[in-house]
């Protein structure tokens, strides 16, 4: 069969189940696409075929067995370069650790592999997943950037490679290349998804997240993911309260809020997220323009002090023994880090507390934030990217997905970011449904980047 790859996981998972494909079917077509696009591409580090065809032919044996495949029966995941995978190399998008086979699987990967879904290869990853990028090419236009450090990820969801890839954010790896790329983008609530045997960079802020064409797969696989029970009380405390994840009999409360570094954001960008927010006013949907607390805005400076500490403490042995192999980024963090005391530390972890709570009060009056997902659109090469919220809800532990709503006159797309209370993570994808179902304003990703299909045709002529 043709074109499975097309296929968003949740249909695929319909087709494999009721016997109108099969998982073998799925990945050889989703590895004969990758070997077609990759090489304009390049979100791939490594494939193993021989695995993946493998496992395939595992779950399709257990489903004509009637035994249950679970959420994932045989849908292709990329996996980010900093999650350990026993079957592939995790080399961190750094040359110190080439070749480097953990011979285990990071918790998310096992949730994963437990519900039938297969790694397909590992994505390119910035080095260390911290800034500085690592090769792949914007799918839109290659002369933009993709936004670091889920790259590869982004990338390879974008151009239909697979329906979802694994991704990790401490700042705005997740919801940046997202934005940047055109795809969903979603960072869970701080700690919902366990983070054992993925790369450390910052214990108070690394989250594991996911991409994806649509907001149906983003909810497959988090339910594939995410942790259960009473062993996991606050999961388990609001995560399954009904009260916290749906709405009573009221409208929705959305916050469209003045952001701190609003002179950042572009006036096209400013301009389409207004154009939305009056969009969506019906007798359901409630919108107030709001300035978030003055205590959120100390977040940026309270972060970068917590996250160079850390760096500087867990690349230590790197920067003692390999400096010639470290980027100059890395090295200017590093070094800053080294010069921050443990006290100072200290007391940045209190007021990324302070601030947390803050913030978790100003979700008592309203439902959902909305602010642009990057503050412009994808930068062009050697530009920087300007700063935005997404380190905010990092900061804070809030769940927050970015949807690719938006595009310029040449057709690069940028994201419109919703953000929710701590732990109402199916608030926001409940809200998010309503707005693709009942006004269909949310649209699913269902077209190849226009770019990169006239790439292909230009190289085929």
């Amino acid at each position: 069969m043709h074109n499975l790859h097309k296929l968003t996981a949740t249909d695929a998972v319909n087709k494999i189940k009721c016997g109108k494909t099969t998982c073998i079917d799925l990945a050889k077509d989703c590895l004969d696409h990758i070997n077609n696009i990759d090489k304009f591409v390049h979100a791939w580090v490594l494939i193993n075929k021989d695995y993946v065809f493998k496992k395939a032919k595992e779950i399709d044996d257990k489903i004509k067995n009637g035994i249950n495949p679970g959420f994932l029966p045989g849908i292709p995941i990329g996996v980010k370069d900093n999650f350990n995978t026993h079957v592939l190399p995790t080399q961190m998008g750094s040359s110190l650790w080439s070749g480097f086979t953990p011979e285990n699987d990071a918790r998310a990967i096992f949730n994963l592999r437990m519900n039938g879904a297969i790694v397909m290869g590992k994505t390119v990853t910035a080095e260390f997943a911290v800034h500085t990028p690592n090769g792949t090419i914007n799918p839109h236009n290659s002369n933009h950037i993709t936004g670091t450090s889920s790259s590869g990820s982004a990338a390879a969801v974008a151009t239909f490679m697979v329906p979802i890839a694994l991704a990790s954010q401490t700042a705005g790896s997740i919801i940046r290349p997202s934005s940047f790329c055109g795809v969903y983008g979603f960072k869970p609530s701080f700690g919902i998804v366990p983070r054992t045997g993925i790369l450390k960079t910052t214990d108070s802020l690394d989250t594991v997240g996911l991409m994806a064409r649509n907001n149906e797969d983003v909810r497959l696989a988090f339910d594939s993911l995410r942790e259960y029970g009473a062993d996991y009380p606050y999961i388990y405390q609001y995560l399954e309260d009904p009260k916290r994840q749906t709405r009573t009999n009221r409208p929705w409360r959305i916050a469209l809020i003045k952001t701190p570094v609003r002179e950042n954001e572009s006036p096209a960008v400013k301009q389409a997220l207004n154009k939305f927010a009056n969009d969506i006013i019906y007798n359901n949907i409630l919108v107030e323009e709001v300035e978030l607390p003055s205590e959120v805005n100390k977040a940026h400076d309270v972060h970068k002090t917590i996250y160079d500490k850390t760096l500087s403490y867990y690349f230590q042995s790197e920067f003692a023994k390999n400096k010639d192999e470290i980027s100059d980024i890395m090295l200017e963090l590093i070094n800053h880090g080294r010069t921050i005391t443990l006290n100072d530390y200290k007391n940045a972890l209190k007021e990324q507390y302070k601030i947390s709570k803050v913030l978790d009060g100003f979700f008592e009056k309203h439902d959902i934030i909305l602010v642009p997902s990057t503050s412009t659109p994808a930068p062009k090469l050697g530009e920087k990217e300007k700063p935005d919220t997404s380190l905010i809800w990092t900061f804070c532990g809030n769940p927050t997905l970015s949807v690719p709503q938006f595009k310029t006159s040449d057709e690069l797309p940028y994201g419109l970011q919703v953000v929710a209370r701590k732990y109402n993570d199916y608030l926001l994808l409940n809200f998010v449904d309503m707005l693709r179902e009942e006004h269909h304003i949310i649209k699913d990703i269902t077209m190849m980047p226009k770019y990169l299909e006239k790439s292909l045709k230009v190289t085929a002529g």
